[in-house]
């Protein structure tokens, strides 16, 4: 598949909890490569559609494709090959307090793969290194910063070298400066490796460094308003209620 294709494919997406509405007919693409932003106000469905996509929920209608193929149809012996070309980073880290930041991020290859335990332990570094955290292999989670966190998380996604990456809030709880640099990380591994990454987020800031691409999705319609690059979006939507949102209040 060539950059600029669809990876990922969401046709007329519906998605509930029991007999409540969260969103409807949502239609998007998410292009191999994109860094693609899922935005919206408070309580408009974000990290739900996020659990949609990488199929811990089932749509209440309409559709998920990955690579051509249907992850809302899928077995459980085909979503589990769709799953292991994703990686995702929790908002919190979600990392085994009792496992080193080698031995969570061994988690996933321990699971997936049959490499040795020295060769999982090389690779646990490699990805250790990848994020700035060469030499923590043996600290645990509670001996390192909420920044340093986030990226021993960021290492973990990466284990099986995923196709495609999730980040649910990932500047959650972060000063401005860890922030930043986990922004400018994204960009970096972005760049190259040449993933697809799908951001959860409300920060202004991460939503116009990082992103080409995006979808906003309103609590009161219940629907997508627009889909596109936010900047283009901010400055030139047709919608009001998008141009507000990403000008946190500035027009008048």
């Amino acid at each position: 598949m060539q950059k600029g294709e669809a990876h990922i494919r969401v046709n007329h997406l519906e998605m509930r909890y029991g007999s409540t509405l969260i969103q409807r007919e949502l239609t998007f693409d998410i292009c191999r490569g994109d860094v693609f932003i899922i935005m919206g106000g408070s309580g408009c469905g974000k990290s739900t559609l996020l659990k949609h996509l990488i199929g811990l929920y089932q749509p209440a209608a309409g559709s998920i494709e990955i690579d051509g193929r249907n992850l809302t149809d899928a077995d459980e012996q085909q979503k589990r090959e769709l799953l292991k070309n994703m990686g995702v980073l929790y908002q919190q880290g979600a990392l085994w307090s009792s496992l080193t930041l080698a031995e969570n991020i061994m988690i996933p290859l321990e699971q997936y793969t049959e490499l040795p335990e020295r060769d999982r332990r090389e690779l646990a570094s490699l990805k250790l290194a990848l994020v700035g955290l060469s030499g923590f292999e043996e600290y645990y989670p509670s001996e390192i910063s909420g920044g340093m966190r986030k990226r021993a998380g960021l290492a973990r996604a990466m284990a099986l070298d995923p196709d495609i990456l999730f980040f649910d809030e990932p500047s959650a709880g972060l000063d401005p400066i860890s922030a930043k640099l986990l922004d400018d990380l994204i960009l970096e591994l972005s760049s190259a490796l040449g993933s697809t990454i799908v951001i959860v987020t409300h920060e202004l800031a991460s939503i116009f460094a990082v992103g080409n691409n995006s979808v906003f999705l309103d609590p009161v319609t219940k629907t997508m308003l627009a889909t596109g690059n936010p900047v283009e979006l901010r400055d030139h939507s047709p919608d009001e209620r998008v141009r507000n949102f990403l000008l946190r209040g500035e027009l008048t």
